[in-house]
């Protein structure tokens, strides 16, 4: 291998084999593989995603390249809106250690060019894997916290890299080509947390994958780009977006130790601070005292980063609202339950439940919280206090979830659509995604 890191990650993607892959990162991309698709099919029908639907009929037109529980579009249109569905009922993976969501980025482009291509299961399995490694590769080599320091957000700067590998190796792609296809990439890295509290946020997801469709697709063509983007003295996005980064990271263990079996996956449409809001309250309403009616104040204690993000949003519509940590506690505290149903129109419309997380739940930070951890205090009416805490809600590598568990978040998201029938086809060439001969929009419950 050469000195120059993107051409060493380059080199890497291009090298591997399905038969490289660890047996435990080839069961753990299955799971991951899974919950992509059921993550996406409940983003059908949220509103946001309607209007990027609009969006890629607008710049793409229709077509054939399949979308998750929808009608097809042209290859670029289809990839936009699957990098949409996947993240917009904020149920999809995350990355802790670089906060990047990774699959929003890595499936859409391989599904567009595996199903363009008549590709096997097989290879569309290891192009959509080594995507995920590299999206996480690249943002570990950024040292997160002077790259967060500065603004930046994992998955529209890194997400692009996900992408790229996915498509290019899908598109065969040799070692220069893909080099050229890195550096194409990164010179469409962007998005800041200036978006933060917008539904531009899952943007950056959907263009981060478009941009690695674009720069995969037009490497093939001979096109050159930056020898390293990456690394550049001048330019290199870690000196760009970072401190000069930490390279080493990106390079340590590669092909050994695999980086997306340390993907969080979510059983609930929360970011993973709320999960953990959510998971305390559900257990101190498992006692028989603690009901709505019985609780008269809730306080919510989060990490200063946490609290500086979650306190005053508001919950005028479903994005918001599962951003929300009043509103979150209210509406938890009064279903016990935390799921799509919680975060309906018609739910955030509950003038009851809208007066209990304006009068009656306060959100604190708390320094000596770090990272996802929530405590959750329920003052009684009859003056006790008890007192909930989670440190990270179930989904994390420390307490990953199985593949019954996203058999069961696939089956329930399809079942909202009315897709049953197809979700049990789907499942079991999911499951098998090796033994499938071709990939197509049946796959993924995509209409003619």
């Amino acid at each position: 291998m050469t000195e120059n890191l993107t051409s060493q990650l380059a080199d890497f993607v291009v090298a591997q084999q399905l038969e490289d892959l660890a047996d435990s990162a080839r069961e753990r991309a299955r799971i991951v593989l899974i919950d992509t698709v059921a993550s996406a099919l409940m983003g059908v029908g949220d509103p946001n995603s309607a209007r990027i639907e609009k969006l890629a009929m607008s710049v793409a037109g229709p077509g054939k390249s399949p979308v998750v529980g929808g009608t097809g579009l042209a290859n670029a249109g289809a990839v936009l809106m699957n990098g949409y569905l996947i993240n917009a009922a904020t149920v999809c993976d995350i990355h802790d250690p670089t906060r990047c969501h990774t699959t929003p980025a890595s499936f859409p482009p391989a599904l567009a060019v595996g199903a363009e291509r008549g590709v096997s299961g097989a290879d569309f399995f290891l192009a959509f894997t080594l995507g995920l490694e590299m999206a996480i590769r690249v943002g570990m080599g950024s040292n997160y916290p002077a790259f967060r320091a500065n603004g930046w957000h994992s998955p529209g700067v890194w997400g692009p890299f996900g992408a790229v590998t996915a498509a290019g190796k899908l598109l065969g792609l040799d070692t220069l080509q893909m080099r050229n296809a890195f550096g194409l990439a990164g010179s469409q890295s962007g998005g800041t947390f200036a978006a933060w509290g917008s539904p531009t946020v899952k943007f950056h997801q959907s263009r981060g994958a478009l941009s690695g469709f674009l720069a995969a697709t037009l490497a093939e063509t001979g096109f050159e780009s930056a020898v390293d983007v990456l690394t550049s003295e001048d330019g290199g996005l870690y000196r760009s977006c970072s401190d000069g980064g930490r390279p080493d990271l990106a390079l340590d263990g590669l092909g050994v130790r695999w980086e997306l079996e340390n993907l969080s996956l979510s059983e609930m449409p929360l970011g993973r601070t709320l999960q953990s809001v959510a998971i305390a309250i559900m257990s101190l309403a498992g006692t028989a005292e603690v009901r709505p009616a019985t609780v008269s104040h809730a306080r919510v204690a989060l990490s200063p980063a946490s609290h500086e993000m979650h306190e005053t949003m508001p919950w005028n519509d479903p994005f918001h609202a599962r951003l929300s940590a009043p509103y979150v506690a209210a509406v938890v505290l009064a279903d016990n339950a935390c799921g799509p149903d919680q975060f309906t129109l018609s739910r955030l419309a509950d003038a009851d439940v809208a007066r209990y997380a304006r009068n009656n739940v306060k959100v604190v930070a708390d320094g000596s919280l770090q990272g996802d951890s929530a405590v959750v205090e329920l003052e009684l009416s009859d003056g006790r206090t008890v007192r909930e805490s989670c440190s990270e809600p179930p989904g994390s590598p420390r307490a990953p979830l199985s593949l019954a568990d996203v058999r069961e978040k696939f089956l329930a998201a399809a079942a909202r659509l009315d897709r049953s029938e197809w979700a049990e086809r789907a499942l079991g060439r999911l499951e098998r995604i090796e033994e499938v001969p071709t990939v197509d929009g049946e796959l993924v419950g995509s209409l003619p």
